[in-house]
């Protein structure tokens, strides 16, 4: 016979076990995977400190965290279940349930506001999207569409941009070789000013392109079958990144031998960005929350490109039981 029990029988059980002097059993935690979107640095830093402190174990969570980088596509690692869920862009996964028929939904957003801005030279600035014209950008193929939807809201033909590959390396803006790249804008200012020079960035998301950022999603099967594991990921990730967020400069010097080994950034530099990613990922409703109003402004950015999503895609009910 199977025994399910709600969390009030379980402390009434737990509590009558303890009265008449039994052994108590540890129940084991539910394994959940998760898959980062990029290399190991404070991106997700909120995170390595829900899994240092144990608060993922507190929910009852054995937590399997995945590094990404430049060959990882996070949803094809929970089509082919290897993660459960998986933070991403609003862009592709979009683009993948009304394109392709993916079942996925989008839980929650990390990024408030996309960290992804134009970034140039201070002694030779493009502020602004008009200033693009004429000039070479440099675009991770990824995001190509991006920029595009950049343009196309700012009334800019794409013929009058070049765009060419970028290799996530500033080394060829600062020589001179292309006028500005897309970068992350929390990090990529603090590589520039260590070869030497000053940047000048602005977000994509002033200009229009009002998109989430490390969006996270699921697939419509994972959602079903392992709910109150997702809220339960949902609960101690916030909890990791309001304390990471309290102060930002306090935890990624802890890190520099664990969760930042090997990847050949500084400390400093990590502080920095954690330090920049702060006003884009703080709510009012709380970390991970989507609101109405940017769930529309998402949906109106991607149509200027032509990728047509609607608001069934997000599911913010999971929000409302942290």
């Amino acid at each position: 016979m199977t025994l399910t029990l709600n969390r009030r029988t379980f402390l009434q059980a737990t509590a009558a076990t303890a009265a008449i002097g039994l052994p108590r059993r540890a129940f084991a935690a539910t394994p959940l995977t998760m898959q980062a979107a990029w290399i190991n640095d404070a991106e997700f830093a909120g995170y390595f400190l829900a899994m240092d402190k144990g608060y993922y174990a507190e929910e009852g969570l054995d937590l399997t965290y995945l590094s990404g980088g430049p060959d990882v596509i996070p949803e094809s690692t929970i089509i082919a279940r290897r993660a459960d869920l998986a933070l991403t862009t609003p862009d592709t996964t979009i683009r993948a349930i009304s394109e392709q028929g993916a079942k996925f939904k989008i839980i929650g957003a990390q990024y408030q506001k996309n960290p992804i801005g134009i970034v140039s030279l201070k002694k030779n600035p493009i502020n602004t999207p008009s200033d693009l014209v004429g000039k070479t950008v440099a675009v991770p193929p990824v995001n190509t569409v991006t920029v595009e939807a950049l343009l196309s809201l700012n009334g800019i033909d794409r013929s009058a941009v070049n765009i060419v590959p970028y290799a996530y390396d500033p080394t060829p803006l600062v020589s001179g070789e292309i006028d500005a790249s897309l970068d992350f804008t929390t990090n990529v200012p603090y590589t520039i000013s260590r070869l030497g020079e000053e940047a000048q960035s602005f977000l994509l998301y002033d200009h229009g392109v009002t998109l989430f950022n490390d969006t996270v999603v699921v697939t419509e099967e994972t959602l079903a079958s392992k709910r109150a594991e997702l809220v339960a990921w949902l609960r101690a990730s916030r909890r990791g990144w309001d304390e990471n967020l309290a102060d930002p400069s306090v935890y990624p010097p802890q890190w520099e031998e664990t969760w930042f080994k090997g990847t050949g950034r500084t400390i400093d530099n990590e502080v920095f960005f954690n330090t920049a990613q702060k006003d884009l990922i703080v709510a009012p409703d709380g970390i991970f929350s989507m609101s109405e109003d940017a769930i529309a402004k998402s949906l109106e950015a991607l149509r200027a490109v032509g990728i047509n999503g609607t608001r069934e895609m997000f599911d913010t009910t999971l929000l409302e039981e942290i």
